[in-house]
């Protein structure tokens, strides 16, 4: 290229010479950078697993697994109805990137080994692994954690789950929807929802006719179908025997029926999302397609409640992992460029933001590994209690934290993040949809409402999870028992009088779980500037307004 002197300037190739840009954030190792994260792990009890954390930190954090999250999102899938010769697929087709993406997830159990391989510890560690992987590429967590949380329902199911929960807690993974000689290893989807009823599952209008024995014929559609190209799918419908109504039931869903037949699994339209673009959903219409009951007939949302519970935690934890990706993006970049005179992350400005934002990832990362540590397989009868109402209760505060939190970490990029090239706009798109799936936010705060009148165990279980960090801090001593008369006050009203006041309940106790759990696991002065910034009477609402005195810079450090 050609340049041109002019004066004391040299004008032309000079242009592109770039200084002052970070270098892409790659070939790291997410898990051993991740110091909060590996502290609490081995806090809540799975020690065990640092060393294959530490290989999965190593794998997504490699330049090959970050381009490959690229990818995927650049290249969505593509719902295929025919062949070229006019025969129904009903078949979505994904970028090769994708399935590397998810197979390196699977083969490293983030879908079900908690489900495999139960131990003390084990939920905890599958937590951990899953948020390694959602931190990078969310899209596919969708399928990965619909496939964990699917065990919840199909275990006890007779034949289905001898059949089936073998190829669910397989490690392989074959994206082939026909495989000569059987498929060894299974994804489960589901298909809940309608356009005419949304989270009010029982508007539903999809109807199942008996067949005889568990099997029935399936007529409906369904609004969201999440994963499309899964194995199998859990679905919601009407079912009758005869003229005899059974109520809204719960049925299994295989694409393939037995001798290889393919199931009516008719795909209408992908969805044009606002979040990822690696994973799709889907609107499907059932036509004569066969389904195989789950529990009893009409007791459909009992048969699917459990598995609610596990989708409502890794919406937790995909938004903890999203968060975590936001504020390590965002160290990076001001570790790197420098803007007036210095080092962004030294101007005190910003270190104070960064070191806010760092203090809400590791709180959200505490609060979904406490509550998957209460869904281990051999937890007491306090925690599952507990994790019936602080389940809810995190959900709704957590990822309703999780967009405002990606849009400050973006503004941490200015202008380099609000593009497409950098991974915090992909962020930013996805966060929402954690507040979004398994209940938006009205539906969770009255679950919350619904659980204290349900369950009185769960009440008197968050108040003793409270209780372990009782004057350790004044200002979080006042806020609970605040936020605990407001818990009984409402708990003996009628529903219609409590629930304007959901959300103010449900954000109290998430509040106080989460400052109680930065006591307990965090640096002291961390969780003190956390409650200070949360809880205390100089409090505001943007992320970097901390108390008077903060050491954002040790804070910031850390992370």
């Amino acid at each position: 290229m050609t340049s041109f002197a002019r004066g004391d300037r040299v004008i032309g190739a000079a242009t592109h010479h770039v200084e002052n840009q970070p270098p892409w954030r790659v070939d790291v190792n997410e898990y051993e950078l991740n110091r909060p994260l590996a502290e609490a792990v081995g806090a809540f009890g799975a020690a065990w697993a640092h060393d294959d954390l530490r290989e999965a930190g190593e794998v997504v954090g490699s330049a090959s697994f970050q381009r490959d999250a690229q990818l995927a999102d650049t290249h969505p899938p593509v719902a295929h109805s025919h062949d070229r010769w006019g025969f129904r697929l009903d078949e979505v087709e994904y970028d090769p990137s994708y399935h590397r993406v998810i197979g390196e997830a699977i083969a490293r159990g983030a879908h079900t080994s908690a489900w495999a391989i139960p131990r003390a510890g084990a939920t905890v560690a599958r937590a951990a692994m899953f948020m390694l992987f959602a931190q990078v590429e969310p899209g596919h967590a969708c399928p990965v954690s619909m496939t964990h949380a699917a065990v919840a329902s199909l275990e006890g199911s007779g034949a289905i789950a001898e059949d089936w929960l073998p190829r669910l807690y397989s490690r392989e993974y074959d994206p082939r929807l026909v495989v000569e000689g059987g498929k060894r290893s299974a994804l489960v989807g589901m298909a809940m929802t309608e356009k005419q009823g949304g989270s009010d599952v029982r508007a539903g209008t999809t109807v199942g006719e008996a067949m005889g024995g568990r099997a029935y014929q399936l007529t409906g559609h369904k609004w969201f179908c999440s994963a499309p190209m899964s194995d199998a799918f859990l679905v919601l419908a009407h079912t009758r025997d005869g003229g005899t109504e059974q109520g809204l039931s719960c049925l299994f869903v295989p694409r393939i029926l037995p001798h290889g037949i393919r199931n009516v699994f008719r795909i209408q339209r992908l969805k044009d999302k606002l979040g990822n673009r690696s994973n799709a959903s889907a609107e499907v219409e059932f036509d004569g397609t066969v389904g195989f009951l789950i529990g009893e007939p009409g007791r459909g949302v009992r048969a699917i409640i459990e598995m609610v519970q596990r989708t409502r935690l890794d919406c937790v934890l995909g938004t903890a992992a999203g968060m975590r990706q936001s504020v390590a993006e965002a160290l990076w970049h001001a570790r790197e460029r420098r803007a007036f005179g210095s080092v962004l992350v030294d101007q005190p400005a910003m270190t104070a933001v960064l070191a806010d934002l760092a203090l809400e990832s590791e709180a959200a990362m505490l609060t979904g590994l406490r509550l998957a540590q209460l869904f281990d397989a051999a937890a007491p009868e306090r925690d599952v209690a507990l994790r019936r109402l602080a389940t809810p209760v995190s959900k709704y505060w957590v990822c309703k934290r999780g967009p405002q939190h990606a849009y400050e970490a973006l503004e941490c990029l200015g202008g380099n993040g609000y593009t497409e090239s950098f991974p915090l706009a992909r962020r930013y798109r996805e966060q929402p949809v954690m507040a979004i799936w398994e209940g938006s936010g009205n539906v969770i705060a009255l679950d919350v409402l619904r659980a204290l009148s349900r369950d009185g165990d769960s009440a008197e279980a968050f108040a003793d999870e409270l209780s372990t960090t009782g004057g350790a801090s004044a200002v979080l001593d006042r806020h609970v028992q605040s936020a605990l008369s407001l818990l009984q006050r409402l708990s003996r009203s009628e529903t219609a009088e409590a629930a304007p006041h959901a959300r103010r309940l449900s954000e109290d106790l998430a509040l106080a779980l989460q400052a109680s759990l930065m006591l307990r696991h965090a640096p002291s002065r961390d969780a003190e500037e956390f409650i200070g910034a949360r809880l205390g009477d100089d409090r505001r609402a943007q992320f970097g307004v901390l108390p008077g005195g903060a050491d954002a810079s040790a804070i910031a450090a850390r992370h």
